[in-house]
Order: structure tokens, then C-alpha cells, then sequence
């Protein structure tokens, strides 16, 4: 089967002929007919960190049916659609237990990181780690679910954002429409921030109340809350450009979210964040109930899958060049 794969840095992804995967007995095998493509794969190819092996094939957001199923597994059959969680927790750890397999303290794999992923015909994943797609919902708008879609729920719950609150979006990519869209939907004066005049408009579609460049954030923060800064700002760059305006835009009892990340560092006053009663709150993933609850929000129209395009999987670097130079308002599907 082909399988886009990472060999090293700093080199395009390579198209590779590699064995179809067999399932193990609790494992299913998935034929992927659409993989979201995220910029967490730059963060491979870029070198900013490794897989835990290479080659290693690319790609943790995807959709399709299964193809097979292990000698152990009930539930499942040849035929039925699926979105694929990407954590391969154990299920058994104190952080499975609780519900936060994002946290699992011995997972079989995490999709590109310790385990192949999507960018691939076939892939194979425990059959715990599938999520039932209803019939009316796309494939190639179900796989960015699996990511953008719910990293943006996850970090707007662990925000707990209410009603009439003033929420900062900083970045207006996959992850951040999609976070547009949901804290609109829990009631929040959304704001999205970009210096792409395309993505400022499409955080305007999704429901942000304002869309703007980073030098129009204060002033805009400032005219929305009554001059008392932001609930909530939601950080997806990581960078400290970004970080040090998530701060100045805070107001008393906000809460700062880290979503991105980078090799940066987050500087903090703690004279300022303590008087303010201020909470940095960092927010990796998403669980499994939080992609039932994105495929569930989708389904009834209320999260709209951020697709900006659907390109075949032979185009994968064609598609992470586009969203190296920032020409994605959204994001890139890959279609095996």
C-alpha cells in the first residue's frame, strides 16, 4: 500500500510502497479515505522534534471504514464508518479510568508520533479507538474532527467558558476556527486574531463578532469588555510574539489556554497574574468522549469541520508547503 513517510528533517515526505498492516487480535484495521493534514506535522519535518522511530508514517486525523477486524473484537464490522482517536491509550491507567486518555501513562502509540499513522491506504488502531461516524457526515469533513475539531472543544472545556464571556482566539487555522465556532456556540463575544486577511474572514464566517491583525487586539478587547480585558484567550501559536499579547489582553480572573507550542518560552508578572487572579491552563488534545461529542456537534450542524480542501495523498507535500507559507485558511484533506 503507499504511505506517506518521515525519514528525516528538513526532507519532503516520502511516498513509499510498504506492507498492507495486519490487525492483532483487539485491533482493527481502517482503509482511511480522508486524512486532515495538521501542522503538527511541520513540527516533524522542520525538526522541531522526532517520531519515535523512523521511518514513520505521517498523519494523526482520520476517517474511514474498516477493513478488517481482530480475532478479539466485537462490535465492529467489515463496511462500518469510523473516525479514529488518535491517543492508542491503554485503558486501564488512572487516567483512563478517569476519562483523560489524552494523559494515558502507557499507550500502545500515538498516531505519527509512536505509531503509523493516516497519511496511508491503510492503518491499523486498538478497536476502542473508534468513534461511529453517522451516514450524513463526509468523510473528508470527519477527519479534521479528530483533531482540530476536538482540540478546540477540549481547550474551550477546560476553559469553561460561559455565556456573555469575551473570548480571544489567537490564530485563525484549523484548530482556531473550529474554536471560533465553539465558543460561539457556549455563548462566548468571540475575537479571532490573524495577519492573514483570508483567515480574519473566515473566523468571521464562523461566528467571531471581530476578526483582526494583532496591533487591533487591545483596542478591540478594550471596546468589547468594557475596558476590562479578556475571559478567556485561547493561545494556538506558542510563540512569544503571541504569548506576551495573550497576557496584555488578559483581565482580572481570565484565563489563559496554551494549545500551541514551540521552543519559546512563556514569561508571566506573578505581582500581576496573582493580583488579577489570573489561570494559565494548558490544553493537549482531546478524549475520546470529546471526539464523540465533536462527531455528535457535526452531525447536528453545530461544528462545522474547517475544510479549506481536499488534495490526493500523492500531493502530501504539496499540501504541507502550503501550510508552511500559511495558504490555508483551514484545513488540507488528503484522500488515499
Amino acid at each position: 500500500m503507499l504511505a506517506a513517510r518521515f525519514h528525516a528533517p528538513d526532507r519532503p515526505l516520502a511516498l513509499d510502497d510498504v506492507p498492507v498492516p495486519e490487525p492483532a487480535p483487539d485491533e482493527v484495521r481502517v482503509r482511511v479515505r480522508a486524512a486532515g493534514v495538521c501542522g503538527t506535522e511541520l513540527h516533524f519535518t522542520d525538526g522541531l522534534y522526532a517520531p519515535s522511530r523512523t521511518p514513520m508514517t505521517l498523519g494523526h486525523e482520520a476517517a474511514g471504514t474498516v477493513d478488517a477486524v481482530g480475532s478479539a473484537v466485537t462490535g465492529w464490522a467489515e463496511g462500518d464508518r469510523v473516525a479514529v482517536y488518535y491517543y492508542l491509550f491503554c485503558g486501564s491507567c488512572r487516567w483512563c479510568l478517569r476519562g483523560r486518555q489524552n494523559l494515558c501513562l502507557t499507550p500502545r502509540g500515538v498516531l505519527a508520533f509512536a505509531a503509523d499513522g493516516a497519511f496511508a491506504e491503510q492503518l491499523v488502531v486498538p478497536a476502542h479507538c473508534l468513534v461511529r461516524l453517522p451516514d450524513e457526515l463526509p468523510f473528508e469533513a470527519a477527519a479534521p474532527l479528530c483533531c482540530a475539531g476536538t482540540t478546540a472543544v477540549h481547550a474551550l472545556t477546560e476553559a469553561a467558558v460561559e455565556p456573555g464571556d469575551v473570548v480571544v482566539v489567537l490564530g485563525a487555522g484549523g484548530v482556531g476556527l473550529a474554536a471560533v465556532q465553539e465558543a460561539r456556540r457556549r455563548g462566548g463575544v468571540v475575537v479571532a486574531v490573524s495577519r492573514d486577511d483570508a483567515r480574519r474572514s473566515a473566523a468571521r464566517s464562523a461566528g467571531a463578532v471581530a476578526a483582526v491583525s494583532p496591533a487591533e487586539l487591545a483596542d478591540t478587547v478594550a471596546r468589547l469588555s468594557g475596558g476590562q480585558g479578556a475571559d478567556v484567550v485561547v493561545e494556538l501559536a506558542g510563540v512569544t510574539a503571541t504569548l506576551e499579547l495573550a497576557t496584555a489582553v488578559l483581565g482580572r480572573r481570565g484565563r489563559l489556554v496554551l494549545v500551541g507550542y514551540s521552543a519559546d518560552a512563556l514569561t508571566v508578572s506573578p505581582l500581576g497574574m496573582v493580583v488579577a487572579e489570573q489561570r494559565v491552563i494548558a490544553s493537549v488534545g482531546n478524549t475520546l468522549a470529546e471526539l464523540e461529542q465533536a462527531v455528535a456537534l457535526a452531525a447536528a450542524g453545530q461544528l462545522a469541520p474547517p475544510v479549506a480542501g481536499t488534495l490526493p495523498l500523492t500531493q502530501v507535500n504539496e499540501a504541507l508547503d502550503r501550510l508552511r507559507k500559511g495558504d490555508v485558511a483551514g484545513r488540507l484533506v488528503l484522500t488515499p
